[in-house]
């Protein structure tokens, strides 16, 4: 029995289903793309074996463990350490726990992920639950000790033509060195983020400033030789092959102060005496920093705003961060990225790519601008919207004023590798869905949306992240 409808995702009418699925047809085996993402480029520089089922899809899932918690299942049932001891959970106990109740998760996209995963896959055909579960979990572990399913395989079998990471400014990028030392002919590359060295808030931003010094011999303790400093790592991460940056930042808002300005505001947040105002304004002065910097170096620069992070203060504090307890918030665009526009938005040698978890900003402001600004760009629906339905709002709402060519084509951002396919596949499928119901009801030439098929599966992509 196979897991998966073979017209999922694609328009009830006959007329519509046999379009979407040829346009589907026409991209399907195409070289997938990854240009943001999360997953650990250890896995391809050791290519050592995935451990156990559980740690596959489980443990690191926020996807997965945001879903059970919420239906009362204890964190540390499953395999998710608290910061003060360790879960010496069974991974068996885990898988059985999840397979449990796997049911809860009907008609979310992590359903249609971890379907397509195990059954593309590792060949399961029986739905997972407790009584399967066992069965399950002993094929995927046989599985996964055969060459063949090792990430390096795995990846050349997903046919990636190239996957981005994203590493923390001061990382020293081992495992890319790595990699790219091997034999392996594997395309993955990094991405400059920036955030701990930005946001006066992190806790350990100061530590990071000296670190930041040590690594770079700069002065970061003045204005100038902080900048100097992110240059110089930014040149490291791009002789590593970065493309881009990216930005995950509380809000929006960017700024344009004077030099004299800048430097005081950054005194204030070096020696922490500084307001939670001063600290907005500064993580807004350095998005534009930022941007200043992609227009001398060429990098594309991604701005992931919206997300009021770490909601359940006694998660955070039991766990720390990135535990599934992000949720989206409201977010102000065309007032916040003015300042910056006004610096880069006309340069069309310059590519921001804006991300929202707000989606009435579709619409009203964000297609809007990347409308009429050459340098604005829409990233894809993302996190809580990367979803059938999400996609389709996003064109939806988008379309209309941005057209399909100031958007992106679609990224995974996923730290899940083996939902990689899976999530191009949702989008590909939804991308011809789409296209199809233009065609039908006339408003699309059925020659032109096999031309946006590919645009959209690939093109976008390649042009905006200059891969």
């Amino acid at each position: 029995m196979a897991l998966l409808y073979p017209d999922r995702l694609f328009p009830a009418d006959a007329r519509g289903r046999d379009l979407a699925r040829a346009l589907f047809d026409s991209v399907r085996d195409l070289p997938i793309l990854s240009p943001h993402g999360h997953t650990d480029p250890v896995w391809f520089a050791q290519n050592a074996p995935f451990t156990n089922p559980a740690a596959l899809f489980v443990t690191p899932d926020h996807y997965v463990f945001r879903m059970l918690y919420s239906q009362g299942v204890a964190l540390e049932s499953l395999g998710i350490s608290p910061l003060q001891g360790a879960s010496s959970v069974d991974p068996r106990d885990i898988w059985q726990r999840f397979a449990a109740n796997y049911h809860v998760f009907r008609g979310t996209p992590t359903r249609l992920w971890i379907d397509h995963s195990l059954q593309e896959v590792f060949g399961v055909d029986q739905t997972l639950s407790a009584e399967t579960a066992g069965e399950i979990y002993d094929q995927i572990d046989r599985c996964l000790i055969l060459p063949e399913f090792r990430p390096r395989s795995l990846f050349d079998r997903f046919n990636i033509d190239v996957l981005a990471t994203t590493e923390g400014a001061l990382d020293p990028l081992q495992h890319h060195a790595k990699i790219a030392a091997s034999d392996w002919s594997g395309r993955v590359i990094t991405t400059y983020r920036p955030d701990t060295l930005i946001d006066p808030d992190c806790p350990a931003f100061r530590e990071n400033l000296r670190e930041l010094a040590e690594i770079t011999r700069c002065d970061t303790t003045c204005w100038r030789g902080y900048l100097d400093a992110h240059r110089m790592r930014r040149q490291v991460f791009r002789d590593h092959g970065a493309t881009a940056t990216d930005h995950g930042h509380p809000s929006a808002r960017t700024a344009n102060l004077s030099v004299t300005e800048c430097e005081t505001l950054f005194d204030a947040v070096t020696q922490g005496s500084f307001t939670p105002e001063q600290a907005e304004l500064f993580r807004a002065q350095m998005l534009t920093e930022m941007a200043k910097m992609s227009l001398d170096d060429g990098m594309v620069m991604q701005i992931h705003p919206g997300s009021r992070r770490n909601h359940a203060s006694d998660i955070f504090a039991r766990f720390g961060a990135d535990k599934g307890f992000d949720i989206p918030g409201r977010t102000d665009y065309v007032s916040a990225l003015q300042p910056l526009l006004d610096v880069a938005g006309h340069d069309p040698a310059f590519t921001l790519i804006v991300f929202t978890l707000d989606e009435s900003a579709y619409g009203r402001e964000l297609a809007p601008l990347a409308g009429v600004y050459p340098a604005l760009k829409l990233g894809p629906a993302w996190w809580f919207f990367d979803s059938p339905d999400g996609m389709r709002r996003f064109r939806e709402c988008t379309t209309e004023t941005a057209g399909f060519y100031n958007t992106v084509g679609f990224n995974d951002d996923t730290r899940a590798f083996l939902s990689i396919p899976a999530r191009h596949d949702v989008a590909r499928r939804v991308d011809c869905a789409f296209l199809a119901s233009l065609v039908t009801s006339g408003r699309l030439h059925e020659a032109e949306a096999f031309e946006l098929a590919l645009d959209l599966t690939i093109t976008l992509a390649k042009r905006a992240y200059r891969l």
